[in-house]
């Protein structure tokens, strides 16, 4: 059609050029609303493709891949310096508003734990935090991490991790909307009693749940959250500083000066980060060989 539409504008400016005067300007006056209206038909058809691209595949300007075989399968793909999540439209997974175990380094356990445990009971429904798309749905094991768990791709470009489940009520590649169970509550997998833990993540970065969700009022922290790359957060807390503003809590970037006979375990213990983390901020290993007056970021 589009083929056919230009042939006949071709010949229709030939006819122009070549002396057809008014009757071809006729022709062209005629067309321009037959070409508006096409427009317009086109224009529709291209958002109802957006939206089933949407709903085929969460997050697709963001995801390069669709994996329903493992959570973290982003090392490779390059994270934006910043992204704005749109919090809007959101559900909480649980109605439970007990936090046990908060994002971070557990001392006990010498490891970075990368979500947050809310207290549920063995049933409780477990409920989609956003629309999206069900990406993973598995089961790893009686005392193994997640146990049962389910990670949803996001339309607004954010996954989630919902662990230790006792059933899933959904499956891989199911579209569910924002508050449709997905879950039961359980204790499955490393796990010493029943809670949910829930992870928010952006292309794999581990994102502090709390920091989007407040599950004692039950509520989300804002209509929107702006994740920042750890170079776009460095500029973004100079830039408050110089102009004497206070710097949030997570854009906040601190950096520890080696001394003599510092290791990366004891600024592991200084500061509660693990070494692991520590490897991973500072694109270093563990067997590197810290230099006096080196700058390790910590935070």
């Amino acid at each position: 059609m589009i083929l056919k539409r230009f042939k006949m504008l071709a010949a229709m400016a030939v006819a122009l050029v070549m002396g057809g005067g008014a009757q071809a300007q006729d022709l062209l006056a005629r067309q321009a609303p037959v070409d508006r209206k096409m427009r317009a038909i086109d224009s529709v058809a291209l958002q109802r493709q957006i939206v089933r691209e949407q709903m085929e595949y969460p997050g697709y300007g963001l995801y390069p891949t669709w994996d329903n075989e493992r959570v973290h399968v982003y090392a490779e793909v390059a994270v934006p310096d910043t992204f704005v999540i749109d919090l809007r439209g959101f559900s909480m997974p649980t109605k439970n508003q007990r936090i046990t175990s908060k994002f971070g380094y557990r001392r006990r356990f010498r490891r970075q734990h990368k979500g947050l445990d809310v207290k549920v009971q063995i049933g409780d429904t477990i409920y989609a935090a956003f629309d999206g798309k069900i990406r993973v749905v598995a089961d790893q094991g009686r005392r193994k991490g997640y146990g049962k768990y389910v990670v949803i791709r996001h339309d607004n470009g954010l996954e989630t991790i919902y662990g230790h489940l006792s059933k899933h009520l959904v499956i891989e590649n199911e579209y569910v909307r924002s508050g449709q169970p997905i879950g039961l509550g359980g204790n499955t997998g490393r796990s010493t009693g029943p809670h949910l833990h829930f992870e928010t993540r952006l292309i794999g970065q581990e994102l502090n749940p709390e920091l989007l969700f407040d599950f004692p009022n039950q509520d989300v922290t804002g209509d929107s959250y702006t994740y920042y790359s750890p170079k776009a957060k460095r500029k973004a807390a100079q830039a408050l500083r110089e102009r004497g503003e206070k710097v949030p809590e997570d854009m906040d970037i601190r950096y520890y000066k080696v001394r003599k006979g510092d290791t990366l375990s004891k600024i592991s213990h200084r500061y509660g980060v693990s070494i692991s983390e520590l490897c991973r901020l500072n694109n270093i290993k563990r067997t590197t060989t810290l230099r006096l007056g080196q700058l390790i970021r910590y935070s």
